[in-house]
């Protein structure tokens, strides 16, 4: 998954909101929540993130026993 957002960036192709998604969904397939979770903090540096990364992310933390680490304080009011 990151291979292919390196290669999104040297080719100069911006990712949007649905490339983060199918990046952190294939994170959280692999078993790597760290990874998602970092995918999810740039697309939030970057995009508005929408319904999808936020199942994606809380996803791949449960999957990796670390849910406290989907930290949900910065979310928008229609999360909560």
């Amino acid at each position: 998954a990151l291979s292919l957002l390196a290669q999104m960036l040297a080719g100069r192709v911006t990712p949007d909101v649905t490339s983060y998604n199918a990046l952190i969904s294939a994170c959280e397939k692999g078993g790597e929540w760290q990874r998602a979770l970092h995918l999810f903090q740039l697309c939030r540096s970057e995009l508005q993130p929408n319904l999808v990364s936020y199942n994606a992310m809380i996803s791949a933390c449960q999957k990796g026993w670390q849910w406290q680490q989907a930290d949900l304080s910065q979310n928008p009011k229609w999360i909560q």
